[in-house]
C-alpha cells in the first residue's frame, strides 16, 4: 500500500491530474473541430473533374497526380453535404449539457469524439456508397459532437475553482486552433496521398485520443483513482469556499426560472450574436475575397490560418487577464464579464463599419477581418464563462440552450448572404451583409450589458439549501459582502 501511495505521489508531482485534465481539454477542442472542418477542405479535391461517378460507374476526365475517385456533385450539393451536419448538431446541444450534469461529462465529451470519429473513417465509403448516404452520415456526425460543446462546463464545476474558470473556458477556443492546424495538415495529405487520407488519418486521431481521455479523465476528483490526497483536498476546497460550493444541487431542472432568469438570456442572446458574426466571417470570407476583391482566400494557407491563431491567442490572453483581475479583488465576477464581452462584441462592430464603408481595399478587408476575430477570442472572459457564475449546477444546460441559438446562426448567415447577393455580388450588395454584422455585435454586447450579472442565481440550489442561507443571513458581516463580489462560483 505505501509503495502504490509513494508512486501515486511521484506521478503527480510531475504532471497534476489538473494538468492533464487541461491538456486533454484542449487536444479535444482541437480535435473535435478536426472532424468537424475536414470536409470542408477535402470536398475541393472531391468534386475537381479528374474523375468522377455516373450511374454506378467512374467516367475517367484527365489524369491526374493522384488516380482518385472524385464526384461530379453541383454546388448546390456540396453545401448540402456541408450544411447536413448542423441538422444533427442542433438536436443534441441541450440535452447534451444536461446529460452531462446528470452522468457526468467523461461519458458525453468522450462518448462524443468517440462515435465522431468512426463515422469520419467511414466518411469515404459513404461517398462511393451514394450522396444520400454521406448527407445521413455526417448529421450523425453532428449529432454526436453537438453534445460535446456543453458538457465541459458540468465538468469544470467540479474541478476548476471559481477564480480560474476564466482560463479554462479558454481551452473550448483551441477549436480554433484547431483549424488553424487542419487547413495545411489536410492540405498536404491530399497533394501527396489523397482526399480519402483526409478522414482516415483524423478519424485514427480522434479514436486515439478519446482511448487516452477514458483512461485519464474522470468527471471529479473524488472518482479519479490516480488523483493524490494533498491535490483532491485542494481542489475541493477551494471550489467549496467560492460562492455556492456549499449548495444542495436541486434534483430536478427549475426550466421555469431558467427560461424566465434575465442573465440566462444575456448569456443565450449574446452568445448568438456573437457566434453569427463569426460564422458570417468564417463561412462568406472566402466569397467575398474572390467575388469582390479577386483575392483567391483559400490558395493562401498562411492567411487562413491566421484569423483562428489570433482568436485563440486572445482567447488565453483575455482569460488569464480576467481570472487575475478578479483574483486580486480589483474587479467583481459581475464587471469582468461585462467589460470583457463588451470589448469583444463592440470592437469586431465597429471594425465592420470600416468595412462597410471602405471594404472594396483589400488590405483593409484582411486587417478587419483578422482583428475582428482576434478581438472577439476575449468572449473566453466574457461571456462564455458566465453560465459557471450564475448556476455552475445548471452550466451545461445553459451552455447548450445558447449554442442551440448560435448554431442556427450559421444557417441564418448563409440565407441572408445568399438572397443579398442572389441577384449581384458587388460591393453594394455586400456591404448590408457588413451593416448587419455591426448592428448584431453592437446589440449582442448592449444587451448583455444590461441583463449579465456574475452573481450566484437563487435556483441553482436547492430550496432546503436556501431555507438554510436565510437563517445564517443575518451573520454575515459587510467583510463577507465584500468577498461575495469576487469569490463567484
Amino acid at each position: 500500500m505505501a509503495t502504490t501511495e509513494k508512486q501515486t505521489t511521484k506521478w503527480t508531482d510531475t504532471l497534476s491530474c489538473r494538468h492533464i485534465l487541461n491538456i486533454m481539454v484542449i487536444a479535444g477542442f482541437m480535435f473535435n473541430y478536426m472532424l468537424r472542418v475536414n470536409i470542408s477542405i477535402a470536398i475541393v479535391a472531391m468534386t475537381e473533374n479528374n474523375t468522377r461517378v455516373e450511374n454506378g460507374t467512374v467516367a475517367n476526365l484527365s489524369r491526374s497526380r493522384i488516380d482518385e475517385t472524385r464526384f461530379n456533385w453541383t454546388s448546390q450539393e456540396s453545401n448540402a453535404i456541408l450544411g447536413s451536419f448542423f441538422w444533427g448538431y442542433v438536436l443534441t446541444e441541450l440535452p447534451g449539457g444536461r446529460m452531462a450534469e446528470i452522468v457526468g461529462a467523461r461519458i458525453i465529451f468522450g462518448g462524443g469524439m468517440l462515435m465522431a470519429s468512426i463515422l469520419t473513417i467511414l466518411t469515404p465509403f459513404a461517398a462511393y456508397l451514394n450522396f444520400h448516404v454521406l448527407l445521413i452520415l455526417r448529421a450523425a456526425l453532428g449529432f454526436f459532437l453537438g453534445a460535446t460543446w456543453p458538457a465541459i462546463p458540468p465538468m469544470a464545476s467540479k474541478w476548476v475553482p471559481p477564480m480560474e474558470r476564466s482560463k479554462f473556458t479558454a481551452h473550448m477556443m483551441a477549436s480554433s486552433l484547431g483549424a488553424a492546424l487542419t487547413m495545411p495538415v489536410c492540405g498536404y495529405l491530399i497533394s501527396t496521398i489523397g482526399w480519402a487520407s483526409v478522414f482516415y488519418v483524423t478519424g485514427v486521431i480522434g479514436i486515439v485520443w478519446s482511448a487516452l481521455w477514458f483512461y485519464l479523465i474522470y468527471d471529479s476528483p473524488a472518482q479519479h483513482p490516480r488523483i493524490s490526497a494533498k491535490e483532491r483536498i485542494e481542489i475541493e476546497t477551494k471550489i467549496t469556499e467560492g460562492e455556492g460550493g456549499k449548495a444542495v444541487k436541486p434534483s430536478y431542472v427549475p426550466w421555469k426560472q431558467i427560461f424566465l432568469s434575465p442573465p440566462v438570456w444575456a448569456i443565450v442572446i449574446t452568445h448568438g450574436c456573437s457566434v453569427f458574426g463569426y460564422f458570417t466571417v468564417v463561412n462568406q470570407l472566402p466569397t467575398y475575397m474572390k467575388d469582390i476583391l479577386h483575392f483567391d482566400i483559400k490558395a493562401n494557407g498562411l492567411w487562413s490560418s491566421l484569423p483562428y491563431l489570433g482568436k485563440y491567442i486572445m482567447a488565453v490572453i483575455a482569460a488569464f487577464t480576467a481570472d487575475k483581475l478578479r483574483q486580486s479583488g480589483k474587479l467583481s465576477t459581475t464587471a469582468t464579464r461585462k467589460i470583457f464581452t463588451a470589448f469583444a462584441l463592440l470592437v469586431p462592430g465597429f471594425l465592420m463599419v470600416l468595412q462597410a464603408l471602405w471594404g472594396m481595399n483589400a488590405i483593409l478587408s484582411v486587417t478587419v477581418f483578422t482583428l475582428s476575430l482576434f478581438f472577439n477570442g476575449a468572449v473566453t472572459a466574457g461571456y462564455l464563462a458566465n453560465g459557471l457564475d450564475i448556476a455552475p449546477n445548471f452550466s451545461g444546460t445553459i451552455f447548450g440552450l445558447a449554442n442551440t441559438l448560435s448554431s442556427f446562426g450559421g444557417w441564418l448567415s448563409t440565407k441572408i448572404v445568399g438572397i443579398l447577393t442572389l441577384k449581384q455580388s458587388v460591393f453594394d450588395t455586400w456591404k448590408y451583409v457588413f451593416w448587419i454584422l455591426v448592428f448584431t455585435y453592437i446589440f449582442g454586447a448592449l444587451f448583455y450589458l444590461i441583463f449579465g450579472t456574475g452573481k450566484l442565481q437563487k435556483w441553482n440550489n436547492s430550496d432546503e439549501n436556501n431555507e438554510r442561507e436565510k437563517e445564517l443571513q443575518p451573520l454575515k458581516t459587510k467583510q463577507d459582502n465584500t468577498n461575495d463580489i469576487v469569490h463567484v462560483s
